[in-house]
């Protein structure tokens, strides 16, 4: 692991992740962004320990509400009727 060049960058890392927003008030597309995000400062090598401890359950958390929001768009779309009209706009064209 590399060391940080600044040692105050751990430490603002560690106050920033206390400062996020909460996860659950994230739309899908927010939480993907910070997942993104998140992942990306864990593989550069510049937190400390704990601030790659916090990210990584921080990562952990983002992903579980990602994969509840498409769990949730996928059963609205299976419910029965939810895709009918495309349905019928497809079969009349083919």
């Amino acid at each position: 692991m590399t060391e940080p060049s600044d040692p105050t960058d751990t430490v603002a890392d560690a106050t920033e992740i206390s400062g996020m927003p909460e996860i659950s008030r994230m739309s899908y597309e927010q939480a993907r962004d910070a997942l993104v995000e998140t992942v990306a400062r864990l593989e550069s090598g510049r937190t400390d320990l704990e601030t790659s401890v916090a990210l990584w359950e921080r990562g952990e958390a983002l992903a579980a509400h990602c994969t509840a929001a498409l769990d949730r768009a996928e059963a609205r779309l299976r419910r029965p009727g939810a895709g009918s009209s495309q349905d019928e706009t497809e079969t009349e064209t083919d």
